[in-house]
């Protein structure tokens, strides 16, 4: 969790979460393999300094992604007092379109074909 990230943010990421409540640089994702980002875009400039090449770039609408950053956002809070993660958790309605899913293809099709899989075994 982070308010903010330089050039290359993310670049060869292959596991975990990050969370940028800021802007970011250029070239971020590049290389990136797995894990999530979800970046916190206010001046819609997010697209233009993402490397997409291999990269999902989606609005957070799963309910489990919802979720996910919610928490987040609110532990960050929790630890740091954070007046930013203050004022996006009280418009969090309002903030949550802002925010942008950034997913690897081949990590995307990976967590699909785990979960079919385990819907086999169910």
């Amino acid at each position: 969790m982070v308010e903010g990230i330089g050039d290359h943010g993310c670049e060869y990421m292959t596991g975990g979460i990050a969370v940028i409540l800021g802007e970011v640089g250029r070239n971020f994702g590049a290389g990136m393999s797995g894990g999530v980002a979800y970046v916190y875009d206010t001046k819609n400039t997010f697209k233009k300094q993402c490397n997409k090449e291999g990269l999902n770039l989606d609005p957070v609408t799963e309910n489990k992604d919802i979720l996910e950053l919610k928490a987040l956002v609110e532990n960050h809070y929790n630890a740091t007092l954070s007046s930013q993660a203050q004022r996006i958790l009280e418009n969090w309605e309002r903030e949550l379109p802002k925010f942008i899913k950034v997913l690897p293809e081949e990590y995307k099709q990976a967590l699909k074909r785990l979960e079919e899989e385990q819907k086999i075994k169910a």
